[in-house]
């Protein structure tokens, strides 16, 4: 008797606890996130954090007769990525705005138009916050951004892509950075007289960095302005590493060992990168993002295009608006395949998996050629923070990728500065 009550027991303790399995399963089934769940947890997650872009070429914009950063501008008739109205749609609070000069001569003349353009540019930028200081604010310090972000404005930073407007001048790097400026791209897509070009049809010129752009980026050091190795060549990388005081950027590159491109970094920069304390910003450029196949009449037909482009200064808008539409049906006539936002998490977990989390930012080129399938413009920026939470990526995690990383590098930079100018950095 005993014997079969205690097979009574074990038998209901069993169906007791196979029920409490089921019931617990059922609840974490009720509990399952939807898409748009999901969704909502990834822009609530966007609107809390500090979303800090490190690159966008809209100076090139903002020069133009007429162009308002005020207005609302559709990518499709104006070619504009940017503007103070599509940044609030997509939550982006902060936002690095290169003064870009496109190489040309090296000497005298064509350094004094560069210089004088590269002004005019960080003029228009300091003229906008100024007249927009409703919504926007010029930020100096890696803790304007939060400030601002708390008045409900938009942060306003300056750069300069190309070391060209330096011209063989070193006192301009100290007027640069009392224009505002916070970080300098060594070089752009040929050589100039601080570095060579991951691109220059020629090949190297200096080894990597030049003895003058040797002595830049100690003054960079000495006055609290990031170094910038985009567009350098691997010398050029490797050359910073080692002559920089403070940790570098690479204000917006991407990851060769997913996208074999001479532009993006290898695994071994990535891990110095790591090392140096630095961060790599991922860009939305569609050929550093995803492999294409060739394309050979596109190529050819793309190159005559630009052979036969005056500089965009000296364009009527008329001509800009023909030369927008030149380009759009190129790609329309050979496309290639599109880039995506899958494509920029894939980018960011790879280097996430060398560099680690604190090493890798946000760093679009808006304005400059970005612009990708899902992230478009300025507006669309949400949907990078939601793939990440698809991929499991924390809110700390995403704080950190999108602005905070960047800052911490920054109050880096600048509390080496201050070293330097005390006496106390070796």
């Amino acid at each position: 008797m005993l014997k079969l009550s205690q097979t009574y027991v074990f038998f209901f303790l069993f169906i007791a606890v196979l029920n409490s399995c089921k019931e617990k399963s059922a609840t974490n089934d009720s509990k399952t996130e939807t898409e748009e769940e999901l969704t909502q947890r990834a822009l609530e997650i966007h609107k809390r954090v500090l979303t800090l872009d490190t690159h966008a070429d809209t100076p090139l914009r903002m020069i133009e007769p007429g162009f308002d950063m005020a207005e609302r501008h559709d990518p499709k008739e104006t070619g504009s990525k940017v503007d103070y109205p599509r940044m609030i749609e997509g939550d982006l609070d902060a936002i690095f705005f290169a003064a870009f000069v496109a190489q040309d001569i090296r000497d005298d003349d064509g350094n004094t138009r560069a210089k004088a353009l590269c002004l005019q540019m960080i003029d228009s930028i300091v003229a906008s916050t100024e007249n927009n200081a409703d919504v926007v604010g010029l930020a100096l310090n890696p803790d304007d951004a939060y400030a601002l972000e708390k008045e409900g404005k938009r942060a306003i930073y300056i750069g300069i892509e190309n070391g060209y407007p330096i011209g063989n001048d070193l006192s301009n790097v100290a007027l640069y950075f009392e224009k505002g400026v916070r970080y300098i791209t060594l070089v752009h897509s040929s050589n100039n007289d601080l570095a060579d070009s991951a691109t220059d049809p020629d090949g190297g010129e200096h080894g990597g960095i030049s003895d003058f752009g040797a002595k830049v980026v100690g003054e960079m050091n000495r006055l609290g302005v990031m170094v910038d190795v985009s567009h350098g060549n691997d010398s050029v990388f490797y050359d910073a590493i080692k002559m920089s005081k403070a940790p570098i950027i690479a204000s917006h590159s991407n990851a060769r060992a997913v996208t074999n491109h001479e532009r993006n970094m290898t695994d071994e920069m990535l891990a110095l990168m790591a090392e140096n304390g630095g961060v790599v910003q991922l860009t939305m450029l569609a050929d550093y993002l995803r492999e294409a196949p060739p394309n050979a009449a596109r190529d050819s037909a793309m190159a005559a295009l630009r052979a036969n482009m005056k500089p965009i200064g000296e364009m009527t808008k008329e001509e800009r608006t023909a030369l927008r539409q030149s380009f759009q049906e190129l790609n329309e006539k050979y496309p290639n395949p599109p880039a995506t936002v899958e494509h920029v998490a894939d980018h960011i977990d790879h280097i996430v998996k060398v560099a680690g989390i604190d090493h890798v930012g946000i760093g679009c080129d808006f304005d400059g050629g970005g612009g990708i399938e899902g992230v478009f413009d300025a507006s669309e920026v949400m949907n990078i923070t939601i793939e990440l939470v698809k991929r499991g990526y924390t809110e700390e995690q995403i704080r950190k990728i999108w602005g905070g990383n960047l800052i911490r590098v920054f109050k880096e930079v600048q509390a080496i500065a201050e070293q330097i100018q005390s006496g106390e950095a070796s």
